[in-house]
């Protein structure tokens, strides 16, 4: 094989490593710390202007030293609020955020350890721009899901089904909510928080604060 037909081989072989390379999308992660421990969450590309605005947020600083604010054991956990930075205890949270919505971009199931975008009530489902809750969930049955398809008019892919059916999450949400990433380790730090002590408000009696950086 000559010099030149080696080359140009070469230069194919770089060019399709390189196609093939850009071709496969970019995944974002990031670690929100916890004196609980660490609980790292994908970022779904599905969902892009809630994704591009949480990392914005954590690039930003915008997270850190905020609240768990509410936490419903066999549910979720709630967080981002920024009135929570400097809240006394007992102070009522959750109605603070950076100035604006974020256009809804529902389609993801409420399944175990998937994060979403809390709202307050209006028609188009916009999200808050900063609150996020993480979903810690029940037991799920067969008919709830069938219930669920039924007065939504959507329908479970085959592993969301299993998924539902063996880990369990909150279906009652989907459709509701923009889920835009789920928690890929550390759904033991989000379990022990879930559990906490809390005041009538589903506040925990004691401060915990979140750090969130990203990774990748």
């Amino acid at each position: 094989m000559s010099y030149h037909v080696k080359s140009l081989f070469f230069a194919v072989f770089v060019c399709f490593c390189l196609m093939a390379s850009s071709c496969k999308e970019k995944e974002y992660q990031a670690v929100i710390t916890t004196e609980f421990g660490d609980v790292t969450i994908l970022l779904y590309n599905s969902t892009p202007k809630h994704r591009d605005n949480f990392i914005k947020l954590v690039k930003d600083g915008f997270y850190n030293d905020l609240l768990f604010h509410r936490v419903i054991d066999r549910f979720m956990i709630q967080g981002g609020d920024p009135d929570s930075k400097k809240s006394l205890p007992g102070n009522p949270l959750g109605m603070g955020g950076p100035g604006y919505e974020i256009d809804a971009e529902i389609g993801s199931p409420h399944l175990r350890g998937t994060l979403a975008a809390a709202r307050s009530p209006n028609p188009q489902k916009k999200s808050s721009g900063s609150q996020f809750y993480i979903v810690t969930g029940k037991e799920v049955s067969k008919s709830e899901l069938q219930q669920n398809e039924m007065s939504k008019k959507i329908k479970y892919n085959d592993d969301q089904r299993k998924i539902y059916l063996e880990e369990g999450g909150y279906p009652g949400l989907d459709m509701e909510y923009t889920v835009f990433g789920e928690v890929v380790s550390g759904m033991d730090v989000v379990d022990k928080i879930s559990k906490l002590e809390k005041d009538a408000r589903d506040r925990p009696l004691s401060d915990i604060r979140m750090h969130i950086k990203m990774i990748n």
